[in-house]
């Protein structure tokens, strides 16, 4: 014999034993806690539930767009209407003069994509006079990229940090930005840059895929993808291949960003620490011998401008760290003043190597750091393993200058780790 029952819409089948009834009474009693859980999570404070309409939009965003794949050969080439770097907006009808058009996606921190720099700006000032149009877009969102990916480059991906090296680079292409909105990344598919795109007259696309098979712009490639279509599209001949697989860093879409959010709290957990040095150890530290690229800025808890700059020197320590690099912070405030020097390091998250002088005559410091340095505050210099400076400056850096120095001497591509 059994009998049904009803309870909070769940229907619930049950045999009439005493030992089943007290089952299910334990089950109603689950029940009625776990709906008047549900009931009281409703109720909590607006900062917790601030945190999950945040992570609701994450996760409805994700929903809404999930990654998306490249279009295929034959597939027509979408509209679009995006800013470049010189100011103008531009969409296909800017290239329906060319009988070819080509599409790179591309970015300015990718390690990949920069060892195709060159090549790229090569490629097009063979074909440019050819019938053969060219434009690079950045489908990254800057927002969603985390400090940590900006090791191989001095710049990120914002509009303006393109413009910067659009400048540098001399480019003799269009280069425009998605990263606002992802729409045209969204549309053509890129999932890692670079990816290239050829259409035809008629924007049919004939060729999606590499520009060549080797990353490492020291070696010479075996077969070199792009040219080979192009030469294909000259001469009137097929297109050998049509779609390739492409090696690159992944697209930077705006909702997996979060994690690049998680690593500052992370970082932030750090522990931070400053110890003493003594003069002989100055002198060491100077000389390096660490194998590591050493950016060292002397400061003090009393020097306004060194305040100032110290979030962006924690910026660059946490771009580098992960390479052959070092950030080292020493103070040149009395010994008496530790404690105040470790409360501002701890401040800004200064969780990389601190010292403090221990000496009584600052002037015996200045004399051992640089003979040339006139003792005002602050001073920054960049030292190699083997005790060459490559950068050294007395007040305030320029932090892109300072970049610069740093990724030109460890390397922007993956074959300069070899």
């Amino acid at each position: 014999m059994s009998f049904f029952s009803s309870f909070n819409g769940y229907i619930i089948y049950s045999p009439t034993t005493n030992k089943m009834k007290f089952l299910i009474q334990k089950l109603f009693v689950l029940l009625i806690i776990t709906s008047f859980m549900s009931c009281n999570e409703k109720k909590k404070g607006t900062e917790e539930i601030g945190m999950e309409e945040t992570t609701t939009d994450v996760l409805a965003e994700a929903v809404e767009h999930q990654t998306p794949k490249p279009i295929e050969p034959g597939t027509k080439a979408i509209d679009f209407n995006l800013p470049g770097v010189d100011g103008k907006n531009y969409s296909l009808k800017d290239f329906e003069n060319h009988e070819t058009l080509v599409m790179l996606f591309t970015c300015n921190h990718c390690p990949t994509a920069q060892a195709y720099e060159d090549k790229f700006i090569e490629i097009v000032t063979a074909y440019k006079d050819k019938g053969i149009g060219f434009v690079a877009i950045s489908p990254n969102a800057d927002s969603a990229i985390s400090l940590s990916e900006l090791g191989y480059s001095d710049m990120s991906d914002s509009l303006e940090e393109m413009k910067l090296r659009a400048k540098n680079k001399k480019y003799n292409f269009p280069y425009l930005y998605d990263g606002e909105t992802q729409e045209a990344s969204l549309a053509y598919g890129p999932l890692a840059t670079p990816h290239v795109f050829v259409f035809d007259k008629s924007r049919t696309l004939i060729y999606s895929g590499r520009i060549d098979d080797t990353e490492n712009p020291y070696i010479a490639p075996k077969t070199t993808d792009l040219i080979h279509t192009l030469d294909a599209i000259v001469s009137g001949n097929e297109i050998p291949t049509a779609k390739t697989k492409t090696f690159g860093c992944s697209v930077k879409w705006s909702w997996k960003g979060e994690w690049a959010k998680t690593q500052l709290v992370e970082w932030a957990k750090d522990s931070v620490s400053i110890n003493e040095i003594n003069l002989e150890e100055v002198d060491v530290l100077f000389k390096n011998g660490s194998g590591k690229l050493r950016l060292i800025n002397i400061w003090a808890t009393w020097c306004g401008p060194c305040i100032i700059e110290m979030p962006e020197l924690v910026t660059i320590d946490r771009m580098y760290r992960d390479r052959d690099f070092e950030l080292i912070l020493l103070s040149a405030d009395k010994i008496g003043r530790k404690e105040k020097a470790l409360k501002i390091l701890t401040k800004k998250e200064a969780s990389n190597t601190n010292y403090i002088y221990n000496g009584d005559d600052i002037y015996d410091l200045i004399e051992a750091v640089d003979p040339e340095w006139q003792g005002s505050l602050p001073y920054t210099a960049l030292v190699t393993s083997e005790g060459k400076v490559l950068y050294k400056i007395e007040g305030t850096f320029d932090p892109p200058e300072l970049k610069l120095a740093i990724v030109e001497h460890l390397g922007r591509f993956y074959a300069d780790n070899e």
